[in-house]
Formats: C-alpha cells, structure tokens, sequence
C-alpha cells in the first residue's frame, strides 16, 4: 500500500484499523474520499440515501427543518464518529440534513450494501461498530432527557457533562478540558432554549467557577461537582 492511499487516513480509528488492504478496498474508499467545504450540505431532506459516512477530521452538523421553517440542531458530531444511515436501514433519514460545521470536513462515505457484506466477514469489526452504534443511540436518549422537565442551567450542566464523558472523560480526573468547537448559539439550539439565555447562564456558571470558557477551550474544573448538581436536580 502507497503512504499517500486515501484510506491510510481512517486507518488510525479503531473501528477500521484491523482491515486488509483487500477489505479498504472492497469499501471502495478511494472513490468514496470527500472533501467538503464549510457550509456545504452531504445531505438534506435524504429520502433515497443509502451511505454510511465517517468524519476523518471536521465537525458535522446533523439537523431538520422544521415545519415553521426553523433549524433544529440534532447534534454535532466530530472526527472520528458515524453518521448516515448508521443502522444499516435505507430510507429513514426523510427531513434530514448533514452540513460541514465550522469548518471544511473530510470524510469517507460508504454504500450500506458493501459494509453490510464486511461485516459479515468480519466478526471482529462488526462488534466493534454495533457497539459505537448503541453508544451513538445511549449519547441521544442522554440528550433527550436532558432536555425534559429540566430549567435552563439543569440543561446546560447536563449538557457539558455531556461533552465531558463523550470526548475521553475519565472518573479518576478532577478536572476536563474539551476543544471549543460551539458557539453559543450551537448549544442554545442543542438544548432547546435560547441564546441570550444561554449565554446568561454560562455568565453564572463561570462566576460560580462551574466551568470556565474561551474561543478555543471548555474546562470543567470539577466534572464530579457538575455531575452531582445534574444527577440531584
């Protein structure tokens, strides 16, 4: 295999690092490679859409357009994470939209019909993809009842803790620090609440040393603490 293959890029993920060169390429990586602009949509309102995407770098914004014409963020996603038709069912993605977030994004998009034949090939990699699926679908029932008979600052602690056990939170460390790839908007629309609200609230919680952020980092100086008043409330 050449160093400059496409698909050397995803082959430092878990979930394909112990495929063959002849399994890359049954996937047909090479011809699936994408790179996408800042804004541009993978996606939207799929009705026929029978891809499995995975983020190599960049972040995706996973939506719909609701029926008043409003954005509604469902979540966004980073390198390293699945999106698409992840569990292997065509068409059910109607209204869905997928768009490079923040940033350009290169991903790889594979036809369900050939990752389905390499997984049953592969029991190896099979498990380990249904067990990043059902932490995908634990990571949306977290979000959905944080975001149910919960006040604003409830929703927002829940939120970061989020993010905290997400992106490599161990129970031993005191403290987190997450790369900020959110505005305040972002979150607003990712909990269901407003922005100048959010932004509000975050205020409180820096003053109250809950969490402490800048243009390019979130800490949580005290993820515990942050998961009691979540757990309590």
């Amino acid at each position: 295999m050449k160093s400059d293959d496409p698909f050397l890029l995803i082959r430092n993920y878990d979930l394909w690092a112990q495929l063959s060169d002849e399994e890359y390429n049954e996937l047909n990586v090479v011809h699936h490679f994408r790179q996408v602009r800042k804004g541009e949509y993978i996606y939207f309102d799929s009705h026929h859409l029978d891809k499995l995407y995975f983020i190599k770098n960049g972040h995706i914004k996973i939506g719909y357009i609701d029926e008043e014409g409003n954005e509604i963020i469902k979540e966004i996603i980073r390198e390293g994470e699945i999106f698409g038709q992840f569990t292997l069912e065509k068409n059910n993605l109607n209204g869905e939209f997928a768009q490079a977030h923040k940033s350009n994004v290169s991903l790889c998009a594979f036809n369900i019909t050939d990752f389905e034949k390499l997984l049953r090939k592969k029991p190896e990699l099979a498990i380990r993809y249904s067990k990043q699926v059902g932490q995908k679908l634990r990571n949306a029932e977290f979000r959905l009842v944080n975001m149910l008979s919960k006040d604003v600052r409830t929703r927002l602690l829940g939120f970061f803790y989020y993010l905290a056990i997400t992106n490599g939170y161990d129970s031993s460390q005191l403290s987190f620090t997450i790369e900020n790839f959110l505005t305040h908007e972002d979150i607003a629309r990712l909990i269901g609440s407003a922005r100048q609200t959010v932004t509000t609230v975050i205020n409180e919680l820096e003053k109250e040393e809950l969490i402490k952020i800048t243009r390019k980092e979130i800490c949580l100086p005290d993820v515990k603490k942050i998961q009691k008043l979540v757990i309590v409330t």
